[in-house]
């Protein structure tokens, strides 16, 4: 059966702006990427100077050419990992290293972990665009079906003592179906928003953990 039309017109209200909303609560307030729907301020890259003050990472040479050095700090970059593993881990890597080659050693760890969790930041931050793109979608999408079921609702033809049409009842059910959908993925946004700041945070705390062993 179709939506009565004082339901429907109840349900529109907040509908419409929840469609504004799209992806999130966070999209309230003004933003400059349309696509971004976190309150947390959009930074697509990293800088490793954000983290560390130690030695200059191009002095230390090719992280990826050190095999003990990138094997820790894949380790270390991995959230397998727990961070209470880390200090364990930094310090069997660093009781069996020349004293004098400490310092370049323990800067290609921190430029490894630097570089991969950066570059798993930079894939959840263009998840997080594409998830949004996809609210939106799916809003325009829910707009168009909610305006369609009001038009068949308020024609002449329509009868609310008579079994609605195939048409409409189908129609109603998608509606039904795209807002559910839309509302799961929405209630998930603020989970997912947090995730680029947990790896910076990981990545924070474990140069701290690197720098006190400089």
């Amino acid at each position: 059966m179709l939506l009565r039309r004082a339901t429907l017109g109840s349900v529109r209200a907040p509908l419409c702006l929840a469609l504004l909303l799209a992806a999130g609560p966070a999209l309230a307030q003004p933003k400059a990427d349309p696509d971004w729907p976190c309150a947390q301020r959009k930074v697509t890259t990293l800088g490793y100077g954000s983290f560390w003050t130690g030695p200059d990472l191009a002095e230390a040479g090719e992280w990826g050419n050190d095999r003990e050095a990138a094997q820790l700090a894949r380790k270390l970059a991995s959230r397998r990992t727990e961070l209470r593993e880390a200090d364990t881990l930094l310090d069997e890597f660093t009781e069996k290293l020349d004293p004098a080659e400490k310092s370049k050693r323990l800067t290609r760890v921190f430029a490894g972990v630097f570089e991969i969790i950066n570059g798993e930041r930079s894939t959840v931050m263009s998840g997080i665009t594409r998830y949004a793109q996809g609210q939106r979608r799916l809003a325009e999408r829910i707009r168009d079906e909610a305006d369609k079921v009001s038009e068949l609702k308020d024609s002449p033809e329509s009868d609310p003592t008579k079994v609605a049409s195939k048409e409409a009842a189908d129609l109603e059910t998608q509606f039904n179906w795209d807002r559910r959908i839309f509302d799961e993925r929405n209630q998930s946004v603020s989970y997912v928003c947090e995730v680029p700041t947990i790896l910076e945070q990981r990545l924070g705390e474990i140069a701290r953990r690197i720098q006190a062993r400089l």
